[in-house]
């Protein structure tokens, strides 16, 4: 049996792109796969020029496959809507089976909709081998569990759910050769990394947990909330193949809960201290951590053993709408968490996200406010996004915001569409706080001009950026800017760890000039209250 497994492409353009986030999940299904003994290609459409349906047809037209399987690793209804009908329409005719958050989250809208041959909800790694196994035998798929797909009289048929993978270090570790991984490493650029530590960076994501036991509003879960966690020794057999094998300098560890365990987390840090000093190059790692598990003894084990940079789910000051979230952590471990870490000197990525349904004129103030005093610009801000599967998401159906839930999902998810979900405020409201942050990030940010900028090769360019914070002086080489005219490039001080922009001189004119007409904005509406009340 053939199989071809799809990597869509995660730009917009018809250019190759290596700046993207490597997809886990098919890396698992091409393990699992060549595991059972299949014959597997794979086709990662981010590492080639030309248009999607050229290379798809081409690599159609080199054998005749049984199976293309994709998946998307967040909603991207388009591209794989488009990937999808290019395999319908070639001559071979191989079915098509589609897994991920976006059809595990919506089955039958999506499933209907898309028409692959099969869908996999959840966890695929059993599941695909089963379904394989079925169609060689010729055997009924109602028992394959975690399944979608259509009867012979077109009835879309759901099996029995899947229970989660109880044993994950069972799983064979991902593989990456077919897809290209060796040549993304290779050609990753100085911004590739949120964090900037490298000037070529070579980033392993590793996942050494699954699912969370957490019901935050605005999550949801592909791998479901049973939270499963791997053992430390199946953790570190693959660290120490894979940074040996690509000379790795950054590790990644992508798990939600990285920290629930803490004599775990400790144990990993004791291992990976001893990783990182094996081998002749600097190797840093970084993760995610929950604030409600932060100490001081906590982050310093994590720097002491190479860890450089933490990502904290804030998402709010208020308590008040930590609540509503069903966020099991309190604004004063934010501002422990937050400040611990800067100032032990590690790097700190955050979000608040404004708009729950609690969301008032005053909760909203409360976030801006200590955003603006002490977050220091380090922490993002933006709207909650209402995701499929989510409960936000389910309430925005139930409330008739989302009127049309297949055209929300192609056309209106994304960062630059806010829906007002909130029970308190008014859409001119939600307006205002939308200018409000807008305004906030203007001016409380630090944008800073290169003080040298030189192009190195096409699109690559190395600057030299003094830090706003503690005034060194850096070199940020191998940086790649689409254009050097106008850019916007969030950096980390590979000193002090803290972050901020460094743009481009017409990007800084229009910062510059929004700034001082807030400042006149401001002083007119102050005058002019005050002679309303005068008038009182």
């Amino acid at each position: 049996m053939q199989i071809l497994l799809i990597i869509p492409r995660y730009n917009l353009t018809n250019k190759a792109n290596y700046q993207y986030v490597f997809p886990l999940g098919l890396g698992y299904i091409s393990s699992v796969l060549k595991k059972a003994g299949y014959s597997v290609d794979c086709l990662n459409l981010n590492h080639f020029n030309g248009k999607i349906e050229d290379l798809i047809t081409r690599r159609l037209n080199t054998k005749k496959y049984n199976f293309v399987c994709t998946g998307h690793i967040g909603i991207g209804y388009a591209i794989v809507e488009k990937i999808i009908n290019i395999i319908r329409s070639h001559d071979s005719q191989p079915k098509v089976i589609f897994g991920g958050p976006l059809v595990t989250s919506e089955p039958k809208l999506i499933f209907e909709n898309l028409k692959p041959d099969f869908a996999i909800l959840g966890e695929g790694e059993i599941t695909i081998i089963e379904l394989l196994k079925a169609v060689e035998r010729n055997e009924d798929f109602k028992d394959v569990e975690g399944i979608i797909y259509k009867d012979e009289n077109g009835k879309t048929i759901f099996t029995k759910q899947r229970e989660s993978i109880k044993n994950i270090d069972s799983l064979p570790v991902p593989d990456f050769e077919g897809f290209g991984f060796l040549k993304k490493l290779e050609n990753e650029c100085n911004n590739s990394n949120i964090y900037n530590l490298f000037d070529y960076p070579r980033t392993y994501p590793i996942l050494s947990s699954r699912g969370c036991p957490f019901q935050c509003t605005f999550c949801y879960h592909t791998l479901g909330r049973r939270y499963r966690m791997r053992s430390i020794k199946s953790v570190m057999d693959e660290l120490r193949i894979a940074v040996k094998k690509y000379k790795i300098n950054i590790i990644e560890i992508i798990d939600d809960m990285f920290s629930i365990d803490k004599k775990r987390l400790y144990e990993f840090c004791k291992h990976l201290k001893k990783l990182v000093n094996e081998v002749p190059w600097e190797c840093k790692w970084e993760c995610q951590l929950s604030v409600n598990t932060v100490s001081r003894e906590m982050l310093m084990i994590l720097k002491d053993s190479g860890c450089h940079a933490i990502s904290f789910g804030f998402e709010s000051y208020s308590q008040t709408v930590l609540k509503s979230m069903k966020k099991p952590i309190t604004s004063k471990q934010i501002n422990e968490a937050l400040k611990l870490s800067m100032e032990i000197g590690l790097s700190v990525q955050g979000n608040f996200i404004f708009g729950d349904s609690a969301e008032t004129k005053e909760t909203a103030k409360e976030t801006l406010d200590y955003w603006k005093k002490y977050s220091r610009g380090q922490i993002k801000l933006g709207f909650i996004q209402p995701y499929p599967g989510s409960e936000i998401y389910n309430r925005c159906i139930k409330k008739g915001i989302i009127k049309d839930k297949l055209f929300f999902i192609k056309n209106k998810i994304s960062h630059t569409n806010w829906l007002n979900m909130t029970d308190n405020m008014t859409d001119k409201e939600i307006e205002k706080l939308k200018e409000e942050i807008i305004n906030a990030r203007r001016k409380y940010s630090f944008y800073v001009l290169p003080l040298k900028i030189k192009e190195d090769n096409k699109n690559k360019y190395n600057l030299l950026v003094k830090c706003p914070y503690c005034k060194e002086n850096l070199n940020y080489k191998n940086c790649l800017i689409e254009n050097r005219f106008h850019y916007a490039m969030h950096v980390s001080c590979r000193k002090c760890h803290m972050r901020f922009f460094v743009v481009s001189r017409l990007y800084k004119i229009g910062v510059d000039y929004y700034k001082e007409l807030d400042f006149f904005r401001r002083n007119y509406l102050s005058i002019k209250d005050s002679l309303s009340k005068k008038r009182i």
